[in-house]
């Protein structure tokens, strides 16, 4: 059997962090993977020596990928291959179901989702626009999540992640709070926000960096979410990946406070509920072990491996869908615009 070709289709730097363990799961069945980045949010220093990008849509068609792996939203349906939406981040409520994570544009042939509470709703929608099939396989950015030794530190480490929405977010609304707290040496601060965030947010959190806090800037969160003990963020995905290692998350102004959140209101009060989450109180961590039942309940690191084994199913025959894709012109065209590619031979 002749080895099958595999395109990773970015457009910011978090999708390194996703889609590096499906290239690892591609070499090592001896299959071949390229990368593509749309757009100009991608910084092109993230790529390793050994990763090989494609410079051009015209490289795209002459490789002829089999499948094409996408973080994100959309993908030119003129792209050769089956398109796979493998998602940004998990499903953390910030818009309704019908404009947000459970949104159907069209583009896609598989969904693989993280988790019951993603598979059902998707095998709903799948069912009534039948033109693409679901596969529950997990979601590969956190199959490294749980490769770890944990290690007790001298005082507990907060760690503040924030979108970048100026609705939603945390960072401008708590950063005088955030610096006294930090100036106390109480605990220890990692701060990370989303690559979008605005310029003039992330300069004054830079400005107060010491001893006690450190801005953080990678194409991989992973490691600071496993050297915290708590996590502050307001409506960003992130925070659930922060709970299925078993660690509290306080919010600020959640869209849609759960019960699994330690959630709050007035600035003032996040000594004391961050204070609060550190004590790990019974009940709230019994509510997020059943948070992870839902959300993502393998913790075995195989989830590039499940979303392979979906794709070879579809490209062998199974789980075809009833209907072909919507054609989509006004999105095509729009695509083609953007990627500057008029061909179609």
């Amino acid at each position: 059997m002749s080895a099958k070709k595999f395109l990773l289709y970015i457009s910011q730097n978090y999708s390194f962090a996703i889609l590096r363990p499906l290239q690892t799961a591609i070499k090592a069945r001896g299959d071949e993977v390229k990368w593509f980045v749309k757009g100009n949010d991608v910084n092109l220093d993230f790529f390793k020596d050994d990763e090989h990008c494609l410079p051009s849509v015209d490289d795209i068609m002459a490789f002829k990928p089999d499948a094409i792996f996408v973080p994100g939203n959309i993908i030119p349906d003129f792209l050769p291959g089956l398109k796979v939406a493998v998602f940004h981040g998990f499903n953390v409520e910030k818009r309704s179901d019908s404009r947000g994570h459970f949104n159907i544009r069209g583009c896609f042939d598989l969904y693989c989702t993280q988790g019951p509470n993603t598979t059902k709703p998707f095998q709903e929608l799948a069912k009534q626009h039948e033109f693409f099939s679901v596969a529950e396989t997990g979601w590969p950015a956190v199959d490294s999540l749980h490769d770890y030794q944990p290690q007790q530190n001298k005082k507990p480490v907060v760690l503040m992640c924030s979108t970048f929405s100026k609705q939603l977010s945390c960072a401008p609304h708590l950063f005088e709070q955030v610096k006294k707290l930090s100036a106390s040496g109480r605990w220890q601060w990692l701060v990370q926000f989303h690559p979008k965030m605005d310029s003039a947010v992330v300069e004054k959190y830079k400005s107060i960096q010491s001893e006690h806090l450190t801005f953080v800037e990678t194409d991989n969160v992973l490691p600071l979410l496993q050297q915290a003990d708590v996590m502050l963020c307001d409506t960003s995905s992130v925070l659930l990946m922060f709970l299925l290692l078993s660690k509290p998350v306080v919010t600020f102004k959640n869209s849609n406070p759960k019960d699994y959140l330690v959630d709050f209101e007035q600035a003032d009060l996040l000594e004391e509920k961050i204070a609060f989450a550190l004590t790990k109180p019974t009940y709230l961590m019994e509510k997020i072990t059943e948070f992870q039942r839902q959300t993502h309940p393998y913790n075995d690191g195989k989830s590039a491996e499940r979303v392979l084994g979906a794709v070879d199913e579809r490209l062998a025959g199974s789980h075809q869908p009833v209907k072909a894709k919507p054609l989509n012109l006004i999105r095509t065209f729009k695509a083609r615009k953007r990627l500057k590619y008029w061909k179609f031979w």
